[in-house]
């Protein structure tokens, strides 16, 4: 038995293989779109129900435009770049909840969650986009399916099940819950920090796609360092992340890089 599970463990490492467009990081992800996306929009419509919607028409506006923008340019790229069928399946949508909460996050398929306390931090529409991007940036990778993925490889007896999305039993669904936190008071997509290392790196491209400043994806991280040298309480968004000087001198690093990315990329 031990045997027959190492050997589809193999098969399907080799099937499933494949590369992250733009950072070209090789990645593994058993879970399809089709076996996770229908549970991820259902997941996002009962956070919403449960969750207070901003009523601040202005920055809600703002905060859906920029979403709006990146994820037209990601769209763009994809359907420039043999992904037609890929772009066809996310369906974008961003919403502002009421919560001093600093955080946001994006659940596979493009829906994004920004909480109101991220804003001061975010000061800006470009410092929104620099988060924005970097959240964009967690479903094109798809690493919400690679972090299920993991999951899944951990329970060897379900890598050869496939999810599915109704009539879950209670595990896949304390599973599920585990994994992207829906529906706790965060929420938050507990990405590895290779993952935000990316996302950060992809984030800066797709901002510059879109015709944001990419500095500010910089001043957005020392913002965030000064909020903690300032006493506050480490919000949630570091909580799995690397540390801020790391992000900076990343991102400060990696500008030119993603500046000719974007030239590289861009789509007219």
């Amino acid at each position: 038995m031990k045997k027959i599970i190492s050997l589809t463990l193999v098969l399907l490492f080799v099937i499933s293989c494949s590369t992250v467009p733009i950072t070209g990081r090789k990645r593994v992800n058993f879970v399809s779109d089709a076996e996770i996306l229908p549970s991820s929009f259902a997941q996002y419509e009962g956070f919403l129900q449960e969750n207070k919607i901003s009523t601040d028409l202005a920055l809600t506006n703002e905060v859906q435009s920029v979403g709006a923008r990146i994820s037209k340019a990601v769209d763009k790229f994809m359907r420039a770049n043999n992904m037609v069928s890929e772009a066809d399946s996310y369906r974008w949508e961003f919403n502002l909840i009421e919560d001093e909460t600093v955080n946001a996050w994006c659940m596979p398929g493009g829906k994004v969650v920004f909480y109101t306390g991220i804003i001061p931090i975010c000061a800006n529409t470009d410092g929104i986009a620099a988060v924005m991007g970097h959240e964009v940036a967690h479903a094109f990778a798809k690493h919400g399916q690679e972090r299920m993925t993991s999951a899944y490889g951990q329970q060897l007896g379900g890598i050869a099940v496939a999810i599915g999305t109704n009539n879950k039993d209670p595990k896949t669904q304390q599973l599920w819950n585990t994994i992207y936190g829906v529906g706790s008071q965060v929420g938050m997509l507990a990405y590895s920090r290779t993952h935000e290392t990316e996302a950060d790196k992809l984030g800066m491209v797709f901002m510059i796609m879109a015709g944001y400043n990419p500095e500010e994806a910089i001043n957005v991280w020392i913002r965030m360092s000064e909020r903690a040298e300032s006493g506050s309480a480490p919000p949630e968004f570091l909580s799995t992340h690397p540390s801020n000087e790391s992000r900076i001198a990343n991102l400060r690093a990696y500008l030119p890089t993603a500046v000719e990315l974007a030239k590289q990329y861009s789509i007219d």
